[in-house]
């Protein structure tokens, strides 16, 4: 089985991405490469290209596709990730994608373009049950869940025994639909588009974590 190294991540809001992500990148040993993490490090840092980035946001306005793909493009070239990355959040919509994909032929990108997008595929009916099912401890930050992953006791931490619990504010029916419309609205066209090329596979996001990680475990060949 041939094994991916440039690997893409895709699924809406709520699909256990992000978990999976970091999951994938510790057992590859490789990095997980956030777009929205990049450009908050790249602002602080103070470079040229993080000064265009404030300079969008200061101004209220979106960053710009072109900055997106820029940066986005740095951090893969980057000799840490010389031996494969995880790239979550990024490309977001077809057009990040195209102008990532042209981008990719370029002499810099041989032998190192995306080999992968792996989809993790979760109804929205599921989705919806596991997000607004999670709850916190705010002493020590273990996330719960009611059906999922409950306390061993009722209304008691596992890990540090406190009883005050919190739930996200935006971890409502109406902020998660509204999320779960805009991902299909503007990245969901993004499977398709893939699809075409090869280089899509989906996996089944229902199971438990480990169900889900042995499952992309066998995919990416690790």
């Amino acid at each position: 089985m041939a094994r991916h190294n440039r690997i893409v991540l895709l699924g809406p809001p709520g699909s256990g991405k992000g978990t999976q992500g970091a999951i994938l990148a510790q057992n590859m040993g490789v990095h997980e490469i956030s777009a929205g993490d990049l450009l908050r490090t790249e602002v602080k840092t103070g470079s040229n290209l993080g000064k265009e980035i404030a300079e969008c946001i200061n101004a209220g306005h979106l960053v710009s596709t072109d900055l997106i793909v820029r940066l986005m493009t740095q951090a893969f070239l980057a000799p840490e990730n010389e031996n494969g990355f995880i790239s979550d959040g990024f490309p977001r919509s077809i057009e990040q994608a195209e102008i990532f994909e042209k981008v990719q032929q370029q002499t810099e990108f041989t032998g190192k373009k995306v080999d992968l997008v792996l989809l993790i595929d979760v109804p929205d009916s599921y989705i919806l049950e596991r997000i607004l099912g999670r709850f916190q401890c705010p002493s020590c930050g273990t996330f719960y869940h009611d059906k999922f992953k409950p306390t061993k006791v009722a209304g008691v931490c596992d890990i540090c025994g406190g009883k005050e619990f919190a739930k996200r504010a935006d971890d409502t029916e109406e902020t998660v639909v509204s999320r779960l419309r805009v991902y299909r609205e503007a990245t969901a066209p993004l499977i398709p588009y893939y699809e075409k090329q090869g280089l899509l596979v989906r996996v089944d996001g229902t199971g438990s974590i480990d169900a889900v990680s042995e499952k992309i475990k066998e995919i990416v060949g690790y």
